[in-house]
């Protein structure tokens, strides 16, 4: 067990003090191309002629679950089809924070996750709207001419059936189909996925991981859920009882049950196991950080950008009668977290190739 030299921020399993999510959760896209061709756009300002033409599926998509994939393996289908490019249109930030953010919406995943799924899942592109009130002035039809016609080209449209869009949510599935004819490009609308006895969604994910269903979630999103921060300094109390912990913001309105949980980290193109712990009833509980024990590690990580991906729950937060009985629990939830680690298999290909599996 690692006990001294640990440079990565470090607070213990239930500690850190306040960070506000602005600073550290990647809202805005990382745009350009990488090395597979896939492509990020911030904005439709400068579109790549290789992408003008394209089959465009469109929405908030937050969580990029099995229901929006649904509609994108779809658009990828028709547009292999016709021999056009496949590509993600979504905004940001999410509408809802916009009109009502008192208080903000717990994200399933922000523009950079949602470009990781869309591009393990072979589309081509992504583009992120950045959304405001002035932008939600834009009448339906205005959206379509400048956007969809204008800008892009599309070939065609793929959007679910609860989408919505346009000034007053004008933009209608049926308004958008007469779009098509005008305009002369395919639209194809969606049903929603069931699982069980209701639609797959991104509301039904978020109250399975306010429960710490991390399981049930991973079943309905596809994919093991996972999230993203730059790891910052924390107050070192586990430093001191020697559980030293990459600590990132957690973002205004994150909903996960606090608790501790198996992790598998990325960290430049690195996988790391380890445990992690939101909440701290020890301490200061007000806006805890998501704290991050990565086991056998000893590294200077400040500044970096960890991505988290939680393959298990070990447990609920409790409150210790002392710093005795704190240790001994972490240890005890570090042995639980390595066997969730070496069950835990990929719930699809694509939880696969976002690249938390060995």
């Amino acid at each position: 067990m690692l006990q001294h030299g640990i440079r990565i921020a470090a607070s213990n399993l239930s500690c850190l003090a306040t960070h506000p999510v602005s600073c550290h959760i990647a809202i805005t896209l990382k745009a350009g191309t990488n090395l597979s061709g896939f492509i990020r756009l911030a904005g439709l300002d400068q579109v790549p002629a290789s992408l003008r033409g394209a089959m465009v599926a469109i929405g908030n998509f937050d969580g990029c679950h099995r229901g929006h994939q649904h509609v994108f393996r779809a658009l990828k289908a028709r547009a292999a089809a016709l021999g056009v490019p496949a590509l993600v249109l979504t905004f940001e930030p999410h509408p809802r924070d916009v009109f009502a953010p008192a208080p903000f919406m717990f994200r399933l995943t922000y523009a950079d996750q949602k470009a990781e799924v869309a591009e393990a899942l072979g589309l081509d592109g992504i583009v992120v709207m950045p959304f405001s009130l002035e932008f939600s002035h834009i009448v339906a039809e205005d959206f379509v001419t400048r956007f969809l016609v204008g800008a892009l080209g599309v070939t065609g449209v793929s959007v679910g059936a609860d989408f919505h869009f346009g000034y007053k949510r004008q933009g209608t599935p049926d308004f958008l189909r007469d779009a098509g004819v005008r305009h002369g490009f395919e639209v194809e609308i969606l049903d929603m996925l069931d699982e069980g006895d209701d639609h797959i969604s991104s509301s039904r994910i978020r109250a399975l991981l306010g429960e710490g269903d991390v399981a049930g979630a991973a079943q309905l999103l596809g994919y093991h859920w996972f999230l993203s921060g730059v790891v910052v300094k924390g107050d070192q109390r586990g430093r001191e009882l020697g559980f030293p912990t990459a600590n990132t913001a957690s973002p205004t309105g994150f909903g996960l049950l606090q608790g501790v949980y198996a992790v598998r980290a990325k960290l430049n193109g690195r996988l790391l196991d380890g445990v992690a712990s939101y909440g701290k009833p020890m301490f200061n509980n007000e806006r805890p950080p998501f704290e991050t024990w990565i086991f056998d590690f000893d590294e200077d990580i400040y500044g970096e950008t960890l991505e988290v991906a939680l393959l298990g729950t070990v447990r609920g937060q409790v409150k210790f009668a002392g710093l005795d009985e704190l240790i001994a629990a972490v240890n005890n939830d570090a042995a639980q977290a390595r066997l969730l680690l070496q069950s835990t298999l990929p719930v699809s290909e694509l939880d696969e190739k976002l690249g938390f599996f060995r």
